[in-house]
C-alpha cells in the first residue's frame, strides 16, 4: 500500500521544452525547427551528466552551463558558438522560466492527493536557487511543505544517488517501500528510486526509449493526460 508520493520537478511537473524552445528561437534563430526536439534532448543530457561537477566544485555553474549549451549544438554539427553567446542564451533561458505554468493535469493531480491527505515532497536536481525559483513560480508550497523539498545543491547528493533519496526518506519521515518517486528521467529518477528501495513511476511523456527498462519494474505513463487517473488508481 502507498502512503507517499514524491515528485522531480524539472519535465516532470511542468512542460521544460517550451521554455527552453523560446530561449533557443530568440538567441540561436540559425537553429531548425526540426532540430530542436534533438537539441533539447542533448542539453538535458549535459545538464544531467555534468551537474555533479559543479556540486563538487570541479567545475563553476556558469562554466557547466555554457558548455552545455556550446557542446549540444556540436552534436547536432552546429558550428561553435562564442562563450558570450552561450551567457546570452542562459540570461534568455532563465527569463523564460519566470513564465513557466504548472500543465493543467499536474494540478489536477496534485489537488486530488491533498484533498486525500497523501503526503508529498520534491527531490529535484539542480542549483539551489534557480530550483527554488521555478517551485515559487509553480505555487508548490500550495501543496507541498517547504521541509518536504530537498534540492540537490544543498545536500552534496544529487540523483540517480540513492544517498539523496535516503535523506529525503529521513527528511520526510516516509517508508520508501511505501513511497513513489515521479519523474521523467529513467537514470536519475527510476534507476536512482529503485536503488533506494522505493516505488517508482517513469513519466516519459518525451516517449524516450531505453533498453531493458521494464526490468525494474516501474509503471510507465506517456502523457500528461494519463498522470491523474494513474494517480487515484495507485492512491
Amino acid at each position: 500500500m502507498l502512503e507517499t508520493v514524491v515528485f522531480d520537478v524539472d519535465d516532470t511537473l511542468y512542460d521544460q521544452q517550451q521554455p527552453f524552445r523560446r530561449a533557443v528561437q530568440k538567441v540561436l534563430p540559425f537553429v531548425s525547427p526540426n532540430d530542436l526536439n534533438a537539441l533539447y534532448i542533448r542539453y538535458r543530457v549535459h545538464s544531467d551528466e555534468n551537474f555533479n561537477k559543479v556540486i563538487t566544485e570541479e567545475w563553476s555553474l556558469e562554466y557547466m552551463r555554457n558548455f552545455r549549451t556550446i557542446q549540444s549544438l556540436k552534436d547536432l554539427n552546429y558550428p561553435i558558438i562564442e562563450e558570450s553567446l552561450a551567457l546570452e542564451f542562459q540570461a534568455v533561458y532563465e527569463k523564460e522560466l519566470d513564465a513557466i505554468n504548472m500543465h493543467e493535469e499536474v494540478r489536477k493531480t496534485l489537488d486530488y492527493l491533498k484533498e486525500k491527505e497523501v503526503p508529498m515532497g520534491i527531490i529535484t536536481n539542480g542549483p539551489t536557487d534557480h530550483q527554488y525559483k521555478k517551485i515559487l513560480q509553480l505555487n508548490l508550497l500550495d501543496w507541498i511543505d517547504e521541509e518536504n523539498i530537498i534540492i540537490s545543491q544543498a545536500t552534496g547528493y544529487e540523483k540517480p544517488d540513492p544517498k539523496i533519496f535516503q535523506l529525503a526518506a529521513k527528511q520526510f519521515h516516509l517508508d520508501p517501500e511505501k513511497s513513489l518517486y515521479v519523474g521523467d528521467n529513467y537514470l536519475n529518477d527510476v534507476i536512482g528510486s529503485k536503488k533506494a528501495g522505493w516505488n517508482a513511476l517513469w513519466f516519459n511523456h518525451r516517449e524516450k526509449t531505453v533498453e531493458n527498462a521494464a526490468k525494474l519494474q516501474a509503471l510507465e505513463l506517456n502523457a500528461f493526460q494519463q498522470l491523474p487517473t494513474a494517480i487515484k488508481q495507485l492512491f
